[in-house]
């Protein structure tokens, strides 16, 4: 078993009830409870209860429930109904009788039981697993009885008998026969009305004892053999509390039982001079801690002797953990496990097993309570201790009520909606899930609540019984037994033969063929009726596979649709006949598919084609060999006639052909071009390798020898030729596969004579010589020779293999030198061929060196100056394959040089280390003169390298720099700062032409070219920066201030002397500023606008038209920037001789201008002029600019109609201020003002707690004032004991103060409000002063927040609350949004109302809500 933990064990012996109590602790908690009955064998046993429905027995019969209940008993007193109401079976008392759940609350309609039920998802997996039959012969005779007299209470108990208990104190009896009489009725109704309902069974192991527990506390133990009562406890336990379970145990004279109170008893049963006694101790007090689940440990008769049936174990369940104790030889606890967090509703639950793990078999406990099931392994060691183990847990999506081992490897799972979960234990695989809702399982509800004894139970186990159903089921053999309120059913495995035909009568036969094929391979779970012998199971399944087969074969051909479109009947079989085929393989079984199956799908044309087409993936796959004649005759017809030729090709070469007309498929490959196809049946059928090739040469030979251009078809068939070829020497069959190692020497003999032959079989008179050769070449010259060069690496070096290398060699250049048809692509991959052959340390090969030279002629020096760059490749590859031997070198480099071949010349230079020579040759070839970058770079920067070879380099690359960067200026750039960084200034002497200057140094100096080059490196002066401003100042003065702003290494006196040279007057005034002379810019800039607005004022041109007003508005626009940026540095009359004078500048063209006759420009000059205003406005106070104003002699004089719209814009802009201020201040005065008057009546209001009980622990809290009794309360309702809330980790440590939060709340929103998470106690050390400071704490953060919109500062809890709740009483734009806006707006830009520019507030804004509102009325204050 997987993930072995060991748990916690408790090995020290508790021999005392103390000592058991003190091991489950002291808390309690809700939870819910299992019953279950465990199985009387290792080995599953298949005993089935037949499922044809019984007759109710006759009177001649033993007698019949209902005549038993309708006698008298012994003083003939009639029965009495104590409520006519039991008769109605539909109106049951929920508190006095058991009731059914609620998903089996509508089971009874017949309309729902009718319903057909969807098919799980793993139904076609695994099929039906589990039967499930109604037990009809009971079943009638509770239905009768329970109409005439009374119900049956939840208690049922199954061994070799069934014992069924009822609510008014009567056992019956029932055989597991095939009648299902009733044999017993035992107790009657007299003492059922004083015992009450009986709410637990249990039988012995040889099934003569029973034991009945009642719902009033009593015990009765029956012979079942004579049906006497043999005792009638009722001081074995606490009075005024139900048995909730009882429990015989491996000891008959020992039993445990369980009572609504929790307390477990062991029960001892004696017999001294005749008389019975039972004797009872208290194992576990309820006082302590409620058990609701009991079970001990049941073993086989086959393992009576196992060490472990001598401790007597007993597993225990209580509301918080499960106890294992041994009750022999004495009481001790050997383990505790807690259940963890879990959901209080759910039941626990129970349930032992011996399993076989590592080859011994133990006994494995399995507990759950909610949706994990945990499995813990008990074994005991040589020291005889008991060692307990986890196992792999199983997880799951819903809540169990129940848990019953089937056998060792299967689990079913009855979860809280009433679905039947079969488990796979070992790999956790759910194989079928059962919907069981018509049983209408009744549930021990009331037994746990006590009704019956007034209902004295805690509140915990009442909420666990809501679903414990521990006595409606019991196992028993690999059954399981449910008591439904009318029924009782029986659940079983199938065995796997049954699995099988369900799915057969489901019409699932290829789900039914899968089921069987995992029971072939041993891959099925719960296998029920197979031997465990692999043979013996594979051909008991096999058999009966083969018999579904022939059925399916059947089916597919009696079903097949007889009239309709081909398509719908293709369809059809394609659906059937692969499954066919795919299990006849997979059970080897060819004989059965190209025998019987082959003949009976042979019946139908369709289906046989169907057949034939399946078999192709087989083939293919190399899985299917040793087809039949007939089989391959007609696969190749069906596919002949389906056109499917390719498909047929790629079969050919995968099947055994020789039993086939040889001719006859040679002719139907060549009619139909499957050359593959072709050359196989040569090959594999007649041991022939020669004829394909002259076939193929045959279809080639003639258009190549033409000069003609070959046609796609005839491309494909040189292709497939020149692989054939390479096959064949290479000793590899075609088109896969392998030569027979005996013919592999003749093969090869045969391909070279055949390849050297000096003319073709058929040869014409004027064919030349070496036909086959020559073809080769002219088709693909460089893969023909590949494929002798890998032929020459596979031979041996013998004499005759030499002989046959060299009289290759020498024919391949008797064909190709003496030719003039072969392009310098094909001669020269024939000398580089030859370089790599003579190359070789072994080379045995000749060649006249001469050819190498006329070959070098050839290339070189051309008749015409065509594919000059294929010659110079094809020259580089031959020098490269060891051709420079061939050479003298001297004279390849000066026929290079002439060639011009650059490549060659480096390859050469490179051999010389001559790396300056390499930098013209780059220099000189257009294709790659960009690459001598990165090669100078390499050779500067690379190691390898000695220092002359560098300073050559270096140098050659100095005497080149103009040349480099006209070729590209920022790699140059690049270059110079990494390896020429000390001789700048002699580089820049280098550069004669200006305009390289000005873009090397562009490159060089300027940050934003993007090339990154350490500038702290490079020795720039001052002057070689003046010198590039200079250039730009030339070439681009428009990027001059740009470029001003990234430079750094300048001096500002030089600079303004370059920039006046050139009449820059916007950068001089940039230079003055940066130097400090503001005044001095903005005189520069003001003579400026005064030559604009002079041009502008003499000019009587359209606006639209005239370019000079943009200059005019660019230059007013710098002018304000200007003034703006250095205001805040300057005292008020330094302010006002900034702005004034530009004020002046504006407004006097307008008084030269004459009123009767406006000039054309004027709007736009007072445009300008009221956006200088508004700036001004900033730094300048209004009533200055008033005098100013009214100072003017023209407008001193009368005249203020002109200045009319100047002077209210500012009194409306005072007006607006003032508003703003005198609003926001009320608002925040009065809101601020009413928050805290809400917040106050909030915190000063008592708490009252939602429940009296710790929302932990769920235990009532003491009304003690202890220390350790403190009861903390929260204003969301919780209430905790300070000790359970500690034990959770709910505090916070805030400024060395430990805060508590609310357990529930902060579990149920993670992602909450910290102030919900936070929520306020009260208790004797924190008063409400300290919350109201909390609150105001906040609010002084928010004010300042939105006055000084600072980052936000760390809040306590309380400031954070108070702060939540605060932004919770506003609905829509709440005024805090709106000042924090305003406040933004302040702060981040100049709000100048009477600007004919500005536009409003900014993007996404509060105000540009349609529906926005000013409330200056604040909301009306709550009373407390």
């Amino acid at each position: 078993e997987p993930d072995h933990e060991n748990v916690e064990q408790s090995l020290g012996a508790k021999t005392a009830e103390e000592e058991l109590n003190k091991s489950f602790g002291l808390e309690a908690s809700l939870s819910k409870f299992s019953y279950i009955d465990l199985d009387k064998e290792l080995e599953f046993r298949n005993d089935l209860i037949d499922d044809k429905e019984f007759d109710i027995p006759q009177v001649d019969t033993p007698p019949t429930l209902e005549s038993i209940l309708n006698e008298t008993d012994d003083e003939d007193e009639s029965f009495v109904l104590e409520d006519p109401t039991l008769l109605n079976i539909d109106a049951i008392d929920s508190h006095s009788y058991d009731t059914s759940s609620v998903a089996s609350s509508d089971s009874g309609d017949r309309t729902n039981l009718k319903r057909k039920k969807k098919l799980p998802d793993n139904f076609s997996l695994h099929g039906s697993v589990m039967r499930h039959s109604l037990l009809k012969g009971i079943s009638a005779q509770i239905v009768s009885a329970a109409v005439s007299i009374l119900f049956f209470s939840p208690a049922l108990a199954v061994s070799s008998l069934i014992a069924v208990g009822t609510s008014h104190g009567l056992a019956l009896i029932f055989g597991k026969d095939q009648n299902q009489a009733l044999r017993l009725c035992l107790g009657s109704t007299s003492v059922g009305g004083q015992y009450g309902a009986i709410s637990a069974l249990s039988i012995n192991n040889d099934c003569s004892r029973l034991l009945c527990g009642f719902a009033k506390g009593q015990i009765t133990m029956w012979d079942l053999a004579s049906g006497k009562l043999l005792r009638s406890i009722t001081d074995a336990h606490p009075p005024g509390t139900a048995i909730l379970h009882i429990k015989f145990t491996d000891d008959p004279t020992l039993a445990i039982c369980n009572d609504s109170g929790g307390s477990v008893f062991e029960l001892t049963f004696k017999r001294v001079m005749g008389v019975r006694t039972c004797e009872s101790r208290c194992l576990f007090s309820g006082s302590k801690g409620e058990v609701c689940c009991i079970e001990p440990l049941h073993s086989k008769p086959e393992l009576k002797d196992h060490p472990i049936t001598q401790f007597s174990l007993l597993a225990m369940a209580s509301l918080t953990k499960i106890l294992v104790i041994g009750l022999k030889p004495s009481l001790k606890v050997w383990m505790t496990f807690p259940y963890g967090r879990m959901d209080p509703s759910s039941v626990p639950l129970l349930a032992w097993h011996f399993v076989a793990v590592h080859n011994y078999v133990n006994p494995m406990l399995a507990f759950c309570r909610g949706d994990v099931v945990h499995f813990l392994l008990v074994k005991r060691d040589e020291s005889g201790a008991i060692h307990v183990t986890k196992q792999k847990h199983l997880h799951l999506c819903y809540d169990l009520i129940n848990f019953t081992w089937i056998n060792s490897r299967t689990v079913v799972l009855l979860d809280s909606v009433e679905k039947l979960h079969v488990i796979d234990r070992q790999t956790q695989e759910e194989l079928e899930t059962v919907e069981i809702s018509e049983v209408q399982l009744v549930y021990n509800s009331s037994h746990f609540k006590s009704l019956a004894t007034g209902g004295n139970v805690s509140q915990a186990l009442a909420l666990v019984g809501e679903k414990a159903c521990y006595q409606s089921i019991s196992s028993y053999g690999g059954q399981i037994f449910y008591l439904g309120t009318k029924s009782v059913y029986v659940m079983v495995l199938r065995s796997w033969r049954e699995r099988v035909d369900h799915l057969l009568k489901q019409d699932c036969l290829p789900e039914a063929l899968a089921l069987a094929w995992s029971f072939h391979e041993g891959k099925a779970k719960a296998v029920v009726g197979l031997s465990g012998d692999a043979s013996k199971r594979k051909a008991v399944v096999a058999d009966r596979m083969v018999e579904i087969l022939f059925h399916y074969a059947d089916r597919a051909l009696k079903k097949c649709p007889e009239q309709g479109k081909i398509q719908v009947m293709e369809q059809h079989f394609q659906d059937t006949v692969p499954v066919i085929v795919d299990y006849c393989l997979l059970l080897q079984r060819k004989d059965l598919l190209f025998s019987q199956m082959y003949d009976k799908l042979s019946e139908n044309s369709v289906a046989k084609g169907v057949f034939l087409e399946c078999l192709e993936p087989y083939i293919l796959s190399d899985k299917l060999v040793g087809l039949t004649p007939q089989v391959m005759k007609d696969l190749i017809v069906h596919f002949q006639d389906k056109k499917l030729m390719e498909n047929l090709e790629a079969l050919i070469v995968h099947m055994d052909i020789t039993s086939l007309d040889i001719q006859q498929m040679v002719l139907m490959c060549w009619e139909n071009r499957l050359y593959d196809a072709m050359i196989y049946v040569y090959n594999r059928g007649m041991n022939e390798f020669i004829r394909p090739m002259e076939k193929l040469f045959r279809v080639i030979a003639p258009p190549l020898n033409a000069g003609k251009t070959l046609t796609d078809e005839q491309v494909v068939m040189g292709n497939k030729l020149l692989v054939y070829i390479s096959c064949c020497l290479a000793g590899r069959a075609y088109p896969l596969g392998d030569i027979p190692e005996d013919l592999v020497p003749l093969v090869k003999n045969q391909v070279f004579e055949f390849l050297i032959r000096l003319h073709s079989a058929e040869a014409s008179p004027d064919e030349e010589i070496y036909p086959y050769v020559r073809t080769l070449l002219h088709f693909d010259t460089r893969e023909f020779l590949n494929v002798l060069a890998l032929t020459f690496e596979d031979f041996k070096n013998d004499k005759q293999a030499v002989e046959y290398q060299q009289r290759i060699v020498d024919i391949l250049l008797k064909v190709m030198v003496e030719n003039s048809d072969f392009t310098p692509s094909q001669v020269g991959c024939l000398f580089t061929f030859l370089a790599r052959q003579l190359a070789k340390p072994d080379n045995t090969l000749f060649v006249n060196r001469t050819l190498f030279d006329q070959v070098l002629e050839f290339l070189c020096s051309p008749d015409d100056d065509s594919r000059h760059s294929e010659r110079q490749q094809v020259l580089l590859e031959l020098l490269q394959a060891g051709g420079i031997v061939q050479f003298e070198e001297s004279r390849l480099v000066h026929m290079a040089e002439k060639a011009e071949f650059y490549q060659i010349c480096e390859f050469m230079y490179e051999r010389e280390h001559r790396y300056d020579k390499i930098i013209d040759c780059y220099l000189r070839d257009p294709l790659r003169e960009e690459e001598v970058f990165n090669y100078i770079h390499n050779i500067l920067s690379l190691p390898g390298h000695t220092a002359e070879e560098k300073q050559a380099v270096w140098q050659k690359a100095m005497d080149h720099i103009e040349e480099l960067v006209s070729l590209k200026p920022c790699k140059a750039a690049e270059l110079v700062a990494i390896h020429f960084a000390e001789q700048i200034g002699t580089v820049i002497k280098k550069i004669q032409n200006q305009i390289l200057l000005f873009k090397f140094l562009r490159r060089l100096l300027d940050p934003r070219e993007g090339i990154h080059i350490n500038q702290e490196s490079l020795q720039i002066t001052p002057s070689i920066t003046e010198q590039f401003i200079e250039l730009l100042c030339q070439f681009n003065p428009t990027q001059v201030i740009e470029t001003l702003q990234v430079l750094e290494c300048y001096r500002l006196e030089e600079t303004i002397q370059i920039t006046q040279k050139y009449q820059l007057h916007e950068v001089t005034a940039y230079l003055l500023e940066k130097k400090g002379d503001i005044h001095g810019a903005f005189l520069i800039m003001l003579e400026v606008k005064f030559d604009y607005v002079y041009l502008l004022c003499h000019l009587n041109l359209d606006t639209k038209k005239d370019p000079s007003l943009k200059d005019v508005e660019d230059t007013v626009a710098e002018t304000i920037a200007l003034c703006q940026r250095n205001s805040h540095n300057l005292s008020q009359q330094q302010r006002e001789a900034l702005w004034f004078p530009l004020l002046e500048a504006m407004m006097a063209p307008q008084k030269l201008s004459s009123s009767a006759v406006p000039h054309p420009y004027s709007e736009a000059l007072k445009s300008l002029t009221m956006q200088v205003l508004n700036s001004m406005a900033t730094f300048i106070s209004l009533p200055s600019i008033l005098q100013r104003i009214l100072q003017d002699p023209v407008y001193g004089k009368g005249k203020l109609g002109e200045i009319q719209g100047l002077i209210l814009g500012m009194l409306d802009t005072f007006n607006y201020e003032q508003t703003l201020l005198e609003t926001t201040t009320s608002l925040l005065n009065q809101d601020l003002h009413w928050s805290l008057c809400n917040l106050r009546a909030s915190v000063t209001r008592g708490l009252n707690p939602k429940q009296d009980y710790c929302s932990v622990c769920l235990q009532q809290y003491k009304r003690r004032q202890e220390m350790a009794d403190e009861i903390i309360v929260f204003s969301c309702g919780h209430l905790y004991h300070a000790f359970c809330l500690q034990n959770k980790e709910c505090t916070i440590e805030i400024e060395g103060r430990t805060r508590w939060t609310c357990y529930k709340c902060s579990s149920s929103n993670k992602v909450g409000k910290l102030s919900e998470n936070s929520s306020e106690i009260k208790k004797g050390r924190i008063t409400p002063s300290q919350v109201r400071h909390g609150l105001f704490m906040a609010l002084v953060t928010l004010w300042l927040l939105i006055s000084q919109a600072t980052s936000e500062p760390l809040l306590d809890p309380q400031q954070i609350q108070a702060f939540d709740q605060l932004c919770r009483l506003y609905r829509g734009s709440s005024r805090l949004a709106l000042l924090t806006e305003l406040s933004q707006n302040r702060s981040s830009e100049t709000y100048r109302p009477f600007s004919g520019s500005q536009s409003g507030p900014a993007f996404n804004s509060v105000f540009q809500n349609e529906n926005f509102q000013l409330h200056l009325i604040p909301p009306p204050v709550t009373e407390d």
